[in-house]
């Protein structure tokens, strides 16, 4: 048995004693705490459902009338030009809408492409920098009330471009 597996196979143990240990010390009812915290958990997770269910069902209804599909066969031309491979048209397209959706584009690469193919390294980046900004927003800000958005959403496309750019030349430049 290595150490970092003696590691691993005791450390929730103690992370769970530590907590009742410390609401002991801190006289704290741990449990009342704990049903009290799932309680607000719960309610947290109900008022995200609608903007949830919304989010989901856009994204369905865009994929299933084929409009990602025309736009994507219009910006992959442009992809191509500036040295972003033409099967991550679909990824870049619905990477901001959906993780899911992104994740089974990722596969659909990893299947035509090859997992060591240039395009399946560049989507494997992208995967890990950038962000559904689309639906983080719908959900997390619709659940807070947030109305005014201003300046969030040029800034999270910004950085998804910037995602998108370094994710491509930083494939280029080590592979």
């Amino acid at each position: 048995m290595s150490i970092l597996s003696g590691i691993s196979s005791i450390i929730i143990p103690i992370y769970i004693l530590l907590i009742v240990g410390l609401a002991l010390f801190r006289k704290v009812e741990g449990y009342s705490a704990f049903v009290e915290g799932a309680k607000e958990g719960l309610q947290s997770a109900i008022g995200v459902l609608p903007y949830l269910c919304a989010m989901l069902f856009a994204i369905g209804l865009l994929r299933a009338s084929g409009i990602l599909e025309g736009i994507g066969s219009i910006l992959g031309k442009g992809l191509e030009l500036i040295g972003i491979p033409s099967q991550l048209t679909m990824f870049v397209l619905v990477r901001p809408l959906s993780g899911s959706a992104a994740l089974g584009e990722l596969s659909n690469i990893y299947a035509t492409s090859g997992p060591d193919s240039t395009a399946a390294r560049i989507a494997s980046v992208m995967m890990g920098s950038t962000e559904t900004i689309f639906y983080t927003m719908a959900v997390y800000m619709g659940a807070v009330n947030i109305k005014n958005h201003r300046h969030a959403l040029p800034a999270s496309l910004l950085s998804m471009l910037a995602g998108i750019i370094s994710a491509v030349w930083l494939c280029r430049l080590f592979f």
